[in-house]
C-alpha cells in the first residue's frame, strides 16, 4: 500500500512525512511518499493533500502542475481514502474567499472565510492548541475524545453548507469547524503531525481507514 503526500511547493512537508512514516510502521500502513508527479498520485493507495499559507497560493500551485488537480480529483472519485491537512482541508471547499474567489475541489458544499471570534481578545490567525468539542463516531476519530488537544494554525475556517459534513468542531469566540468528511474524504483543519499523540493516533486510523 502506497500514501502519497502531495508537494505542490507549500513548504517543509517533512514533519507530516516523519509523522506518517512513523504511524506507517507502526500499523502496516505501507509505504509513504511524498511527490508531486500526478502518475505517482494516481498510482497511490490513499492520498493526502497538506497545506500552509492561503488559500489562492494552494489552487495556483495545484494547478500550475501540469495533471495533478485532476489527478486527485480521480483518486477521491475512485473512493480512495483522502486526507485535506490545514488549507489543504479548505481546498475541498466549494470556494475559498481569501485574496479574491477561488474555486475548491467542491467536495464538501461551502465557503472558506475569514475567522470572526465573537471575543475581539482573541487573536487572529488562531494559532496553537485547542480542545475538541465535539467528535462523532467516526473512524479516523476513533480513540480520539472531547477535550483532547490539537494544534492550529489558521486565519480563514470552512464553512460548510451541511452540518451532516462536519466531523468535529472546537470554540474559538465561537463554534470552529476542525474537521470535516463523507464518504472517502476526511479534512482537518489543525495540523495533526504536530498534534503529539492524539494527532498520531488520528494518522494511524486514516492509513488504516476502509471508507
Amino acid at each position: 500500500m502506497i500514501t502519497a503526500i502531495v508537494d505542490y511547493n507549500s513548504g517543509n512537508l517533512r514533519s507530516a512525512e516523519k509523522s506518517f512514516q512513523r504511524m506507517a510502521a507502526e500499523v502496516n500502513g505501507g509505504d509513504i511518499i511524498v511527490t508531486a508527479d500526478p502518475d505517482k498520485v494516481r498510482a497511490a493507495d490513499r492520498v493526502v493533500l497538506p497545506g500552509v499559507g492561503a488559500f489562492a497560493d494552494c489552487r495556483r500551485e495545484l494547478g500550475a502542475i501540469d495533471g495533478l488537480f485532476g489527478a486527485i480529483e480521480e483518486k477521491v472519485k475512485a473512493g480512495n481514502p483522502f486526507m485535506g491537512i490545514c488549507v489543504g482541508m479548505q481546498m475541498m471547499a466549494t470556494w475559498g474567499r481569501e485574496h479574491g474567489n477561488h474555486k475548491g475541489f467542491d467536495w464538501i458544499k461551502g465557503e472558506v472565510t475569514a475567522l470572526t471570534p465573537s471575543d475581539p481578545a482573541l487573536k487572529i490567525p488562531h494559532m496553537g492548541w485547542n480542545e475538541l468539542t465535539q467528535t462523532p463516531e467516526h473512524p479516523v476519530f476513533e480513540g480520539i475524545a472531547k477535550g483532547d488537544h490539537i494544534y492550529f494554525v489558521h486565519s480563514y475556517h470552512l464553512v460548510p453548507e451541511n452540518r451532516s459534513d462536519v466531523v468535529a468542531t472546537c470554540d474559538y469566540g465561537g463554534d470552529i469547524i476542525a474537521a470535516v468528511g463523507r464518504d472517502n474524504i476526511i479534512g482537518t483543519q489543525f495540523h495533526p503531525e504536530k498534534s503529539q499523540s492524539t494527532g498520531l493516533r488520528l494518522i494511524g486510523n486514516f492509513l488504516q481507514w476502509a471508507p
